[in-house]
């Protein structure tokens, strides 16, 4: 089976006139997904673990309501229900910002809880017995020690998003994926552009991930 490959499709016209717009949107979107996504699972994590029904019920029904369901789909029902129940369209990139966010915040919010859990709860204990309040404690004692014992998991689970953020192009929004499919059909060569579109994919989840584990090993080391 002959491919046909034409290798000058490859070229930096490709990204600057099409990809770079995309990728631009893909990492902002990876960005602001992951601190949303963060700061909102953390809440999530704390209100599973505060002991109160009334607290960690509906964040339980969250949680395990939006694990699952398919990313796609969530992405779907915001962009075409939202607009209906406001009266007007928001916008697809709006659109995968804030779904993104309220999707991404269950994964974190388990990654979250189960850092948390990881502290010892002697060190919880001290801090009560010096008075601080359970926000205090939380703030001040747990989190940078939840943070840091999950970083890794974080940012593995920042690369999974990443990786996600292509499935925007089910509402049109230009994403690197969607850069890479427009200059397929205008040059006529959709082979082309979804191989580069893999090794692209490839090269960047790969490079984040070498680093990862490098950090990994670090913070293993100053344990």
């Amino acid at each position: 089976m002959n491919l046909n490959i034409d290798w000058s499709f490859f070229s930096w016209e490709l990204f600057s006139n099409f990809v770079l717009k995309g990728l631009y949107f893909s990492l902002t979107l990876t960005v602001i997904a992951t601190i949303g996504g963060v700061l909102l699972g953390t809440v999530l994590a704390l209100m599973r673990l505060s002991g109160s029904r009334l607290l960690g019920v509906p964040a339980t029904i969250y949680v395990n309501g939006m694990r699952s369901i398919p990313l796609v789909m969530v992405i779907l029902w915001f962009f075409l229900l939202v607009p209906l129940i406001i009266g007007r369209p928001i916008g697809a990139e709006v659109s995968a910002i804030i779904t993104f966010v309220a999707f991404e915040a269950a994964y974190f919010s388990e990654i979250m809880r189960a850092g948390i859990q990881s502290i010892p709860r002697g060190q919880v204990f001290a801090g009560q017995a010096m008075g601080m309040t359970y926000g205090q404690n939380m703030r001040l004692v747990v989190l940078p020690q939840a943070f840091r014992n999950m970083l890794p998991v974080l940012l593995t689970q920042t690369i999974i998003l990443f990786q996600d953020t292509s499935l925007v192009y089910a509402i049109g929004a230009y994403d690197m994926l969607k850069g890479f499919e427009i200059a397929g059909k205008n040059y006529g060569r959709p082979i082309e552009s979804y191989l580069a579109a893999a090794v692209v994919y490839f090269i960047i989840c790969f490079a984040l991930s070498w680093a990862v584990k490098r950090l990994h090993k670090k913070i293993a080391i100053i344990r």
